[in-house]
């Protein structure tokens, strides 16, 4: 669940102000490759900007919930797949000039191809489609401009380079 706060600060010039502030509870990301090395991307509609978008799987945290149980617990809802092989490469926040959102990337590889997904487990209000792209799928994707979510363009761009 998140939250709409309304902070009092004081500025450097000394002046007080207030600020609009999200709190949200956090979330995960992951970078899941096949055992080909495609990337697994879903594709999902976004109400707030009135499109779909592809993502790399993603979710909030459950209250409490530490992030590498969330990473499993979306892999598996939202691909199918799950993974003995993940691991955390970075924690970043996603747009600190109105909310405390903090996301973990995860990375992992699943052992089966793409043509053995066994189905999703989506939650009722859910709804997206799952693909896999090759490196230079990807690449050619990103100079399109086909990605506009910042935590998809943060692992991609990792991805890409080799960084992960």
């Amino acid at each position: 669940m998140i939250a709409l706060d309304q902070d009092f600060v004081r500025l450097p010039n000394g002046k007080e102000t207030t600020r609009e502030v999200v709190r949200h509870p956090g979330a995960v990301c992951i970078l899941l490759q096949d055992e080909r090395g495609c990337l697994c991307l879903v594709r999902q509609y976004r109400h707030p900007v009135l499109k779909e978008l592809y993502e790399l799987p993603a979710g909030k945290l459950e209250r409490f919930e530490d992030p590498q149980s969330a990473a499993e617990r979306e892999l598996y809802e939202e691909t199918g797949r799950s993974t003995t092989a993940l691991r955390h490469a970075m924690t970043f926040y996603t747009t600190p000039g109105f909310s405390d959102e903090v996301m973990h990337l995860y990375v992992a590889t699943c052992n089966e191809t793409s043509e053995s997904f066994a189905g999703q487990h989506l939650d009722e209000d859910e709804f997206l489609a799952v693909t896999y792209h090759t490196r230079d799928e990807v690449q050619s994707m990103l100079t399109r401009g086909e990605f506009e979510d910042a935590k998809t363009l943060i692992g991609i761009l990792l991805w890409l380079g080799g960084n992960v």
